[in-house]
């Protein structure tokens, strides 16, 4: 008998969804390395906290190897430009906003928000402005956060922004979250997805059961549900506070249902009895390099409003430290990965999970190639000598 052999990423074939536990077998194709699929850019991205992006003020964001120049006019509104000026190169970021245009800090060139050339300051008069402005991004401010648009802006207006009602209601309050973590976007997904591995947080959730429910998956998404059965140890008292039972400390079980949405992901916890959620997690994973070895993480942390008036606001910064902790012990994991992904040179995983290789095939199915050249131009497509959808001529 031939023993079957594991692709070079390790994977074996899922099990079905009504046997999740499905002891799986190697796969015998070969398998695209999931660390080198770029995240598609046809989707809307926070690339800021829009509280950092201030009125009259320009900062510099990335997404994916490109610079990104984002800057707040005078009528509050915020703009993104390719973060080079198209004279000298010199990072528009590290210009000076004057009304709703931006200034670089070089030869005060200036620019619209819309990328246009507006001004040459000791251009002779009667000369021709050069044809090329610089590239413009779609930009949208929604959830506390500026959102760009780094794909082909004609798809934009047509492409949804996530909706989350939770963060509108007067029944939550929301607790901002942005870090840079060392690894592919995919780690992430995949450690939120998993939750096999509570072994990690035993020092803050104590000693936890988790239990598959069932899955669903389809061509864009994969969602899992579990059921989390405290069984004893110390854990952090933030951990209580989010729930009024199961982590609460009555001993009765939560239900997890975490879903990758590409290119998002949420997560809810349950209370067994209850009817709504304890909160919501919604994230985004933005890869700031052209390799997308780093990313950085934005995300809302939805929790309902105890019935104690003021309760939730005490509890705040106990709830803030039990987060962060957790989201310290995960980020040390995926860059753990991620350092043996860099040493080994490709994907050595042997991965038994039916569930995650679920979502490696839908983030594998809806990703792009990497474009490493992106690094060296911030509007990659003009690295070809001709300007690309986007990228905006003067006027």
């Amino acid at each position: 008998m031939t023993e079957a052999q594991p692709a070079k990423d390790g994977a074996f074939t899922a099990g079905s969804v009504s046997d999740p536990y499905h002891v799986p077998e190697f796969r015998t194709e070969a398998v695209t390395d999931l660390r080198r699929t770029g995240i598609d850019p046809n989707f809307w991205y926070p690339v800021a906290v829009s509280r950092s992006v201030r009125k009259n003020k320009a900062s510099a964001a990335t997404f994916a190897g490109e610079r990104i120049a984002l800057y707040r006019g005078a009528s509050g509104t915020a703009y993104a430009l390719e973060d080079r000026c198209a004279h000298r190169q010199v990072p528009l970021s590290m210009g000076v906003v004057e009304g709703e245009a931006l200034r670089c800090c070089y030869h005060a060139w200036a620019y619209r928000g819309n990328g246009h050339i507006s001004q040459i300051p000791y251009l002779p008069k009667g000369v021709a402005r050069p044809p090329r402005g610089v590239r413009a991004y779609p930009v949208r401010e929604a959830y506390g956060f500026v959102f760009v648009f780094p794909g082909d802006p004609e798809e934009a207006a047509t492409t949804p922004m996530p909706e989350l009602p939770e963060f509108h209601s007067t029944r939550h309050r929301t607790m901002t979250f942005s870090r840079t973590v060392k690894c592919h976007y995919s780690f992430m997904h995949e450690n939120l997805l998993d939750m096999n591995h509570q072994f990690l947080h035993r020092g803050v959730l104590g000693r936890i059961q988790p239990k598959l429910l069932g899955s669903e998956s389809g061509p864009r998404f994969v969602e899992a549900r579990y059921l989390f059965t405290p069984s004893g140890g110390k854990k952090d008292p933030g951990a209580g506070l989010l729930s009024a039972e199961g982590f609460g400390g009555s001993g009765s079980p939560d239900v997890v249902t975490v879903r990758t949405d590409y290119p998002y992901q949420t997560l809810q916890v349950v209370p067994e009895k209850a009817d709504l959620p304890a909160f919501s997690l919604w994230v985004a994973y933005v890869p700031e390099d052209a390799e997308q070895r780093t990313n950085h993480v934005y995300g809302l942390l939805m929790i309902e409003k105890p019935p104690v008036p003021g309760a939730l606001r005490l509890a705040w910064p106990f709830i803030r430290r039990f987060t962060e902790r957790v989201f310290a012990e995960d980020r040390m994991a995926v860059e753990a990965e991620q350092r043996a992904w860099d040493e080994q040179g490709e994907d050595w995983n042997q991965e038994v999970f039916p569930l995650i290789l679920e979502v490696r095939d839908v983030l594998r199915a809806n990703g792009v190639p990497l474009r490493p050249e992106s690094a060296l131009c911030g509007a990659a497509a003009l690295c070809a000598g001709t300007a690309p959808a986007g990228v905006n001529q003067p006027g």
